[in-house]
């Protein structure tokens, strides 16, 4: 064969191949760190694509795997139409989070899987801050147990950064929460109605630390509940015990009614609707 033969074969043969070089599949990955209001901690938001193009070519992939700090987090698909999907995942802890996206499976074309993308996202040194949903407020006499009168007032916000309040009184004893709980909880419950005014929850769970009697070391888990106006609906628990001991227990309110005074849930400052 001349010179001029093999190389017309030659061009033939790179044309021929061509298509499958050009459109060779491989995942894309695009991400970044958002913060959540709701929870007040940064996540990490992504979206992963078959790169080629999927409308010469199948760009199927029944198992693309998504890792954050080469963490399996997902395990997903590219199917038509897009190609694509999208996901959110807790950030860990680090200013730098590597997310990659890997092709487990084989294409749809026959092309061998095994391919990867991976980008790095920066996580803000800002602090992520909290909406919060909502806060309640109340004071008064409002619980009686073994005839003992037992008065309190609070604010509390249904997130983890706001400052909050809750002080209980009875027979020359005193418990006062510390600013910052350590869990809360808010729901709106459809049978309880609450209005008015409008808020977005009708029950507050929560637990904090405090000072009984001016002395660290107690704990106390509570229960509010706006069964709506005048306050004859409203209910409360709550449970004061020594942190380090949970069987001493300095007092124990159940779920109940309130005798006196008001519970109010509120839409949070400033974000009222």
């Amino acid at each position: 064969m001349n010179h001029y033969l093999k190389s017309r074969v030659k061009l033939l043969v790179i044309l021929l191949l061509l298509p499958f070089s050009v459109y060779a599949h491989h995942p894309e990955i695009v991400a970044e760190a958002i913060c959540d209001e709701t929870t007040g901690e940064y996540i990490i938001q992504y979206t992963s694509t078959a790169w080629s193009d999927c409308s010469f070519d199948s760009c199927e992939n029944s198992r693309i795997d998504i890792l954050v700090n080469n963490v399996l987090v997902e395990m997903n698909a590219y199917t038509s139409p897009d190609y694509s999907f999208s996901g959110l995942h807790s950030a860990p802890t680090g200013s730098q989070i590597a997310v990659t996206a890997h092709a487990v499976d084989d294409w749809g074309n026959g092309t061998l899987g095994g391919q990867s993308s991976s980008m790095q996202v920066t996580v803000p040194s800002e602090v992520c801050e909290s909406e919060g949903t909502g806060r309640f407020t109340g004071g008064g006499h409002q619980l009686r147990v073994d005839g003992v009168r037992i008065t309190r007032g609070l604010t509390i916000h249904c997130d983890l950064l706001l400052s909050n309040n809750l002080e209980i009184n009875w027979q020359g004893n005193q418990f006062h929460m510390l600013e910052h709980m350590e869990t809360v909880a808010c729901t709106d419950d459809p049978d309880i109605h609450q209005a008015p005014p409008d808020a977005p929850l009708d029950t507050l769970v929560g637990v904090g630390l405090g000072r009984y009697n001016n002395q660290e070391g107690f704990t106390i888990e509570f229960t509010l509940v706006d069964g709506g106006e005048p306050g004859r609906e409203d209910m409360a628990a709550m449970k004061v015990y020594e942190t380090a001991n949970p069987g001493n227990i300095i007092l124990d309110i159940p779920l109940q009614y309130l005798i006196g005074g008001n519970l109010q849930a509120h839409y949070d400052q400033p974000h009222k609707n």
